[in-house]
């Protein structure tokens, strides 16, 4: 079991006044059977007419947000204190065949995991193009156990992918993606989700943080570490939902922090709203993950 500190702060500078304006933040990370959130601090400035919490239909806790006050800059700035606790996989655990799990995902409305069936479904960033339906099918031969399958596909994406911050922006297509051999975590996520579902295999968008390390002989950047993406596939009633980062070629341990769970990055921007002027504006974005001393 491993704590974390976590600093997320996110700054607008508007072009011009925002008279109103309503935000949804999805920064609040969940308790799972790996993860505890400890304590939680948010500040907002300017500070809110109102704040509705509720959960979305993926089960993330939502903040509704209004600002009423004309305002020339918002500022979200959240710290919080998780304990992560690692899968714990043991290196020759058996899994169904794949075509298993996809049988139990299928069938006539019916299927015998219908939570995990919508999973395995297009959404809006994850679109299965016949590129990533062969890309993807390549890890699954006949017979080939879910587990193999998805440490096969993990493993070729960091390979055959080049990690080029800047190079893609959140709307770039999975298409994209597949023809530049190029982008970053939130695209290789994509690009694994879509293989995944091509082949009926449901798999969920997992946004978060990732323990860094500083350079040899530096000292730790701090405000230099930003959310992360990763995939999480389901391999059967008795393993469950397993992460697995394309990024880096690893099974999820206690390394990454869950933020939140959908089918893609659409369904768990951290903060995303809707204002009347503003004017032209970018978000500053400073995440700092700083692992707590051991007791």
């Amino acid at each position: 079991m491993t704590g974390y500190r976590i600093r997320h702060r996110t700054h607008y500078d508007y072009g011009a006044t925002v008279d109103l304006s309503y935000h949804l933040l999805r920064l609040t990370p969940p308790d799972t059977d790996r993860q505890s959130l400890l304590g939680r601090r948010l500040d907002i400035s300017p500070a809110p007419a109102a704040i509705r919490t509720m959960r979305d239909h993926f089960g993330n806790r939502v903040e509704w947000i209004t600002l009423e006050a004309t305002h020339e800059a918002l500022t979200v700035e959240q710290e919080v204190t998780v304990e992560v606790r690692g899968h714990g996989i043991e290196p020759n655990v058996s899994t169904p065949a794949w075509e298993e799990i996809r049988a139990s995902v299928s069938g006539d409305g019916f299927p015998a995991q219908p939570i995990e069936a919508e999973y395995a479904y297009t959404s809006p960033y994850a679109v299965p193009v016949p590129s990533v339906v062969a890309y993807a099918s390549m890890s699954f031969p006949a017979g080939r156990t879910m587990l193999e399958g998805v440490r096969d596909l993990t493993a070729r994406i960091r390979r055959d992918f080049t990690y080029v911050p800047g190079s893609t922006e959140l709307t770039t297509p999975v298409a994209a993606v597949m023809k530049g051999r190029r982008g970053v975590c939130q695209d290789f996520a994509h690009v694994m989700i879509a293989g995944l579902r091509a082949i009926g295999l449901p798999a969920r968008y997992v946004s978060g943080y990732l323990r860094t390390y500083p350079p040899a002989g530096g000292a730790e950047l701090r405000g230099a570490d930003a959310t992360h993406a990763w995939v999480s596939v389901w391999c059967g009633p008795d393993l469950g939902w397993v992460e697995t980062d394309p990024t880096n070629d690893m099974l999820v341990e206690d390394e990454h922090i869950v933020l939140a769970y959908g089918r893609d990055f659409g369904d768990i921007s951290p903060l995303r709203g809707v204002i009347l002027g503003g004017g032209e504006h970018e978000p500053r974005v400073e995440v700092t993950v700083t692992p707590l001393p051991e007791p």
